[in-house]
């Protein structure tokens, strides 16, 4: 059977392609090797197939999940088969007993989101949670924050089912000494394994060696080689052990034994509800671990620790920079000890306990203690260490190679002394953080691998941390597993009698090696497959788009380290990445669009590399939605990236028909609002507007924009009357051309309702925004519009005289484009206009603060508002000056709706070939939450792209903020 008969045999989907191949060829680790073909399987026969293909054709397949593995895990040369799309269900859960059945692919936060009205969680808790799958944490034993308490996956794995290596079902579970005699007995596989696991662990020689060279049992997170050590402490092999049970070998053996089908997990209860974190901030990190110690001695939950780099990086990241909040002064290193207790009583007594016995014995400088929404905050800037530690900008970066060392936590003060004294040796410095409380810091020394010297220095740093956790009988890794990074060193790391005992043991369960060769024993080099190339010159290219701050396009591409933020599901919340959320494929991932981009800039000699329509293919279903921008922590901002890529892109190929349509959307709405009657006449009757849709390449079931009576513009200067006589302050209108010609009542509203509150209104005859050419890349136009328009306005907007806009994507122009397509002087002026440009919410929740608007002048509606928010206003700004005004300004009750991009997103709603994803998209969250509202819940939102989709998916019309609030207004 060839690969093409292959394809034609599974159920799912297989692809060979290269486009495929090279998103595939990467994970969140330093490594990069072309697979042979991705396969998608939808069924356990279609698994079946796969192996025996492998067999029959000497290749091998490689497990996948979410593809956020550190050390090379799902990086290789055969099939990558990815489960996350499929095998993602729940298929039971005995309350009773405390157990679930899942299939590998299920996310671990949506699990836990389920489990929640059973009174239960899934303990193991990785930074990478939100996307984090129970097949990859069964393959890396993955840990988390919480493991001083609750250890690793494999202490929650009670049973498998699994694929071995010919093809065949085995169960693995804990077997009574009769049971597991019985299982010796035979001649299938499963038989030969347990025969094979008897000989060698009822020779008490091999077992002295066991004891003697694996880490310390003290040391909880241990992922070093295969877990013999764990099996030779069961029975039948001592007396006092628990059952036997293979799932144990499974947990942290990377997919190279068996293939896992479907997992029963151990269940806990609830945490205690009572829960606060004591922020420990000391002035080294020497006094952190010292500090750790002390904390252990109270019973923490968590101890995890982070370094000051950690926090300089939080600077540049906007979605994270609000979660410094509990950061006093300048810390070397912060501590943050979780108390979790049954009673608030309790935590406060324990907390300032802890605060105390610091105190005494002259440990940190200050202990800020965190409670209730802010918990939240101050662990996600914890997680998002990995990914904020690549927007250091250029090529020197904090590589993942010692990041996952574990010693007895007693010896981690010394140990991480000595790792220092190392790194200063070969003159670096490293980047500290994560389990202090178990033992593990990630350590990150900063290299440049894309140079010869640098990719030197990542073996000799390797190496010698090698030999010192040795030294100190520690795990090489705590819970990011071996891989392709430190399977070289297990010899060193359990000596090479118990490594030949693993190498038998993976040639007993998988002969042929077609489970993830290359892992954990037999691994190539670990300076060898590197995403990088030494030697490597990074590309320049001369873009519209500004990208000096991080040295341009490629190494903003590069900024992706693959950790796979976008992969969350709306379940999570957020915005990023909308049509991942609707697809489940990793093609339609900010990881994918990155990497493509990187992938065919950097391995072409096209004169321009962007005119590639692999790119195109990738590209197609970015949504433009800046979620990327504040929620990804290496602040890959996939909309600008796309903006310059389709630019380039359309500098060889030449701009289609409907992309100078929408971008011209202005003139062609100034066109129809002279003649309105034509506009209305053919897109009035269902069967001419059909035709003209079919024309432009728009969706035959999506309504076009409504054309208002009058402009918003045109109202403004020939019909408002200002009634205002001493202005409380002078606001300069942005009249935007989204809602001038197609919602101007809108715009109306906004400026009666500034004059009733007492501001004077002044327009100046400025420019389109340039939103509709930014958005389909015409950066030419669109810089055009910049010019002139700060031109126009850079010597009248100030503090006290404010430009003030309606529609977001339209005013976060000048925030976030403008500075980006201008250079020089121009620059300059446009972040100066940009400081004191607001959306109409913020400036009346600015106002509201100032004082300088009375609540009474409002009466108390009372209403119950569900709000949706515009995607560019979550990444850009935020939703809460929003929901600040509706509440203080009418009394009423605002929910914000938990849903990520609404799906319409500009044109791309429109577009016939995209028109089914955009509903979809919208059925995620946001039709069904509006849908089940009663008519008296009132439905807002600020964007216009938003309240059209909600009216073309639901039906309900969605009010603008300001249209809330002018009728509450005491007339």
């Amino acid at each position: 059977m060839n690969l093409n008969s292959l394809k034609q045999a599974l159920e799912g989907e297989f692809f060979t392609d290269e486009t495929t191949r090279k998103l595939y060829a990467t994970d969140a680790s330093a490594y990069r090797e072309m697979p042979l073909a991705v396969a998608i399987p939808k069924s356990e026969e279609d698994l079946v197939k796969l192996i025996r293909f492998a067999r029959e054709n000497k290749t091998s397949i490689i497990p996948r999940t979410a593809g956020t593995s550190l050390a090379g895990q799902v990086v290789g040369a055969g099939i990558v088969v990815d489960v996350s799309k499929h095998f993602n269900k729940i298929l039971e859960i005995n309350k009773e007993e405390g157990w679930a059945l899942v299939q590998p692919g299920i996310v671990r936060d949506d699990l836990n989101q389920h489990l929640k009205s059973y009174g239960f969680f899934f303990a193991p808790e990785t930074s990478t949670a939100n996307r984090a799958m129970i097949g990859g944490m069964i393959g890396n034993n993955s840990c988390g924050s919480n493991s001083v308490v609750f250890g690793s996956t494999r202490e929650h794995l009670l049973e498998v089912n699994a694929l071995l290596s010919d093809g065949s079902k085995a169960w693995f579970g804990p077997l009574s000494k009769n049971d597991f005699a019985a299982k010796t007995q035979g001649a299938s596989l499963e038989n030969k394994l347990y025969n094979h696991i008897q000989t060698m662990l009822s020779d008490e020689g091999n077992v002295r060696e066991i004891e003697k060279e694996f880490p310390k049992h003290s040391i909880e997170r241990r992922n070093t080689g295969y877990a013999i050590d764990m099996l030779a402490r069961m029975q039948p092999f001592r007396g006092d052990g628990v059952p036997f049970n293979f799932s144990s070998l499974i947990a942290g053996s990377e997919g190279t034994l068996a293939f896992v089908t479907t997992a029963k997990i151990k269940l806990t209860p609830l945490d205690p509800p009572y829960k606060k974190l004591v922020c420990i901030h000391c002035v080294s990190i020497d006094e952190s671990l010292r500090a750790n110690l002390v904390a252990l001695n109270h019973k923490p939950s968590a101890v995890e620790l982070m370094d000051h780099y950690v926090f300089e990086a939080t600077k540049r990241n906007r979605g994270q920079a609000e979660n410094r909040f509990f950061i006093e002064g300048d810390p070397q290193a912060i501590l943050v000890a979780e108390i979790t207790r049954h009673s608030e009583a309790a935590v406060d007594a324990d907390a300032h306990a802890l605060i105390a016995d610091l105190k005494k014995q002259g440990l940190g400088y200050s202990y800020p203690i965190v409670s209730g929404d802010d918990i939240k905050k101050v662990w996600n800037l914890r997680k998002a260490g990995l990914g904020l530690l690549s927007n250091i900008p250029g090529d020197d970066k904090p590589v993942p190679v010692i990041e996952d060392t574990a010693v007895d936590v007693q010896d981690l003060p010394a140990y991480i002394a000595e790792v220092g004294e190392i790194l200063k040796k070969h003159g670096l410095y490293s980047v500290h953080y994560a389990h202090a409380g178990s033992g593990e810091l990630h350590l990150r020394p900063i290299i440049d691998l894309k140079k010869v010297e640098g990719v030197k220095l990542f073996r000799t740093i390797a190496e010698d941390i090698a030999a010192l956790v040795k030294k100190y009988k520690g795990s090489l890794s705590g819970e990011h597993g071996d891989g392709r990074l430190r399977g070289e060193f297990i010899p060193l790391m359990i000596g090479e009698h118990n490594y030949k005992l693993i190498k038998d043991l993976k040639r007993t369960w998988d002969p042929e090696l077609i489970f993830n060769p290359g892992k954990i024993v037999d691994t190539p080099p670990m300076d060898t497959f590197l995403r990088y190339e030494g030697g490597q010159v990074t590309k320049e290219f001369d873009t519209i788009l500004d990208f000096s701050s991080t040295l341009g396009i490629l190494r903003t591409a590069e900024q992706c380290n693959g950790s796979g933020d976008c992969r969350k599901t709306e379940l999570s919340g957020g915005t990023m990445c909308p049509s991942y959320m609707a697809t489940r494929k990793e093609k339609d991932t900010t990881r994918a669009r990155a990497n493509i981009l990187r992938e065919m800039i950097t391995r072409t000699d096209k004169v321009n590399p962007f005119a590639q329509d692999e790119i195109k293919d990738v590209m197609d279903l970015c949504l433009s939605c800046k979620g990327c921008k504040s929620e990804c922590p290496s602040n890959v901002d996939m909309g600008k990236l796309k903006q310059e890529w389709q630019y380039q892109y359309y500098k060889e190929k030449g701009v289609p028909f409907r992309t100078r349509l929408i971008g011209n959307f202005s003139m062609g709405m100034k066109l129809a609002s002279l003649m309105p009657w034509g506009y209305r006449m053919v897109f009035g009757s269902k069967a001419v507007g059909n035709l003209a849709k079919s024309v432009i390449g728009f969706a035959h079931g999506r309504s076009m924009p409504h054309l208002s009576a009058v402009s918003w513009r045109k109202w403004f200067t020939t019909k408002f009357k200002p009634t205002v006589t001493t202005p409380v302050k002078t606001v300069y209108l942005f009249i935007d051309e989204l809602l001038n010609y197609n919602e101007a009542e809108i715009g109306i509203t906004t400026v009666k309702l500034l004059d009733k509150l007492g501001y004077e209104i002044r327009f100046l005859a400025h420019h389109d925004s340039g939103r509709s050419f930014l958005s389909k890349g015409l950066l030419e136009q669109a810089r055009d519009l910049a010019r002139k328009n700060v031109a126009l306005f850079k010597d009248v907007i100030t503090d006290e005289t404010p430009l003030i806009g309606v529609e977001p994507s339209a005013i976060l122009t000048f925030k976030d484009e403008y500075p980006d397509l201008l250079r020089g002087d121009e620059k300059a002026s446009a972040y100066k206009i940009a400081a004191h440009t607001y959306m109409i919410e913020e400036f009346l929740a600015k106002e509201l603060d100032a004082g300088r608007i009375d609540p009474n002048a409002f009466k108390e509606q009372r209403l119950l508002i569900k709000m949706h928010g515009h995607c560019q206003q979550k990444a850009l700004s935020s939703m809460t000056p929003v929901k600040k005004i509706l509440t203080a300004l009418g009394k009423n009750e605002v929910h914000l709706i938990a849903a990520g991009c609404c799906g319409m997103a500009g044109s791309f709603g429109y577009e016939k070939e995209h028109y089914d994803l955009s509903m979809q998209i919208g059925e995620l969250v946001l039709f069904p939450t509006v849908r089940k509202q009663p008519e008296t819940v009132v439905i807002t939102a600020p964007g216009t792209s938003c309240r059209h989709q909600i009216k073309d998916g639901t039906g309900r019309k969605a009010l603008h903020p300001v249209e809330i609030l002018w009728n509450a207004l005491k007339q």
